[in-house]
């Protein structure tokens, strides 16, 4: 198995190696099988992507899809958009997510005022109960979050998996495509959400509120993902 994780983040940032490490946990894949890239240092190609198994999309700390006032945010959606038509196998986490609704015609917006930080329960729709792939998560389970920037509109007959009580869209799959993405990060456990949050402490200012627990369910989805694509 050969897996692609595209990462989006300065040479600089504490979590570029702490996330490579989240990655390798989730997936339970041994390193061997996990191949790390940084857009940073240049866009991959869909040809390029789609020598691999399968795309796993990560998280950003530094960037914003709202305000798309870096280079890589045209390249990057037409690339999603090259795989969307290949139907490669691909699953955007948090950033991922948001890169994927936008690079399909959805509406992304900063939104500080609904802002999802620490653990938070998260509840499938309909159309998430009847997922291959959520339909084997119980209909309410714990999931980590960390974003400013959600999704206000979907791309058109991309369904909406999972809401929770501040962010209406969670997840998506795009129809006819094994294609996922979900708001909250499924590579996280509360540990390493609580080490997110201590290094981005000062864009996320007070944390009031914050609490981290264990969320198994959600760390159940790449490895499940994995193992139904590339099956």
């Amino acid at each position: 198995m050969r897996v692609l994780v595209l990462q989006t983040r300065y040479a600089s940032d504490p979590m570029l190696e702490h996330e490579r490490g989240c990655f390798l946990a989730a997936t339970g894949c041994p390193e061997s099988d996990l191949h790390f890239r940084n857009v940073m240092n240049g866009m991959p190609t869909v040809e390029e992507v789609t020598v691999y198994d399968a795309l796993i999309i990560g998280g950003s700390g530094d960037f914003s899809v709202a305000e798309r006032d870096q280079w890589f945010f045209g390249p990057f959606a037409e690339l999603l958009r090259g795989l969307v038509d290949f139907s490669f196998p691909s699953f955007g986490c948090c950033f991922g997510y948001q890169l994927l609704v936008d690079a399909m015609g959805g509406t992304v917006i900063r939104d500080p005022a609904r802002a999802e930080l620490g653990s938070t329960v998260v509840t499938l729709t309909e159309d998430g109960a009847r997922d291959p792939l959520f339909g084997e998560l119980p209909n309410q389970f714990i999931a980590q979050m960390g974003h400013f920037d959600r999704a206000t509109e979907l791309p058109d007959g991309v369904p909406n998996l999972a809401s929770s009580d501040t962010c209406r869209n969670q997840a998506i799959r795009v129809p006819g495509a094994p294609i996922w993405a979900t708001q909250f990060h499924p590579e996280l456990d509360e540990q390493g959400n609580r080490d997110r949050c201590v290094a981005y402490i000062k864009e996320f200012g007070t944390i009031e509120g914050y609490q981290a627990l264990p969320s198994p369910d959600a760390l159940s989805i790449l490895p499940r993902f994995l193992e139904l694509v590339i099956s």
